[in-house]
């Protein structure tokens, strides 16, 4: 019977450790969280890069961003296009982000 109240208590304790320390590690973490924003915003600079690459090539071909088509593959949408600049979209909710090119920089919020 103290075996068994022995072996309830450290289980209970284990429980209670292991909970603790999800809290601070784990997937809903300020942590985790952060690190999964970081890696959105790395991979939207990156989508943006490649995107802003066809729409050089495109605008190198044509004289205008007007008509400038980019793949599904890229990630990014372009919201709007002109004949000298353009705005890509990526994301959504929180993590929207916007590029206004050529030669701009990724910045939270849409275009």
């Amino acid at each position: 019977m103290i075996g068994l109240v022995g072996l309830l208590a450290s289980l209970a304790l284990v429980g209670a450790l292991w909970m603790t320390n999800a809290r601070q590690t784990g997937p809903t973490s300020q942590t985790a969280q952060r690190a999964e924003t970081q890696a959105q915003q790395a991979t939207a600079g990156i989508n943006f890069s490649q995107a802003a690459l066809q729409l050089e090539a495109s605008h190198a071909e044509s004289g205008t961003y007007v008509g400038a088509a980019l793949p599904a593959s890229f990630g990014v949408m372009l919201a709007r296009a002109d004949t000298t600049s353009y705005c890509l979209q990526a994301g959504s909710g929180a993590s929207l982000e916007h590029l206004v090119g050529p030669g701009g920089h990724p910045v939270a919020g849409g275009c």
